[in-house]
């Protein structure tokens, strides 16, 4: 996905820790921005984001440290937990937050942020990823 492609996202907030529903439009480099200061500030944090021309899919991502977990909303209906990249024990326990509560997840739920990050963008791009 370009740098200057245009995305809608809602975010916890770096100075708060909280969840703000309230959906932005801003380049992809932002959303980026944003991300990276939570994992230096906060450690964890979760998002929402979709194209600014499609209410779906949505695409959620809660992470806690190196760990992410990812959802897919293909429509108002139908909702996906995506795998996790095998990096975490099948059998570990997982909690990231998802708006502002801690949800739990088995290892193989859980991909590492950085991998998590690049199927975010391929997801965006091609929801049958």
């Amino acid at each position: 996905m370009k740098a200057s492609m245009s995305v809608t996202w809602a975010a916890t907030d770096t100075a708060t820790g909280r969840f703000v529903a309230e959906e932005r439009r801003t380049g992809l480099g932002e959303l980026t921005d944003h991300v990276d200061a939570l994992r230096r500030c906060r450690g964890e944090g979760y998002l929402e984001v979709r194209l600014p021309d499609r209410e779906f899919p949505v695409v959620t991502l809660g992470f806690r440290d190196e760990r992410a977990v990812l959802h897919v909303f293909e429509d108002a209906d139908t909702v996906s937990l995506r795998p996790g990249d095998g990096t975490t024990p099948a059998d570990a326990v997982v909690e990231v937050p998802v708006m502002d509560e801690p949800a739990v997840f088995s290892g193989d739920m859980a991909s590492s942020l950085d991998a998590a990050w690049s199927l975010l963008h391929r997801l965006l791009r091609s929801p049958a990823v």
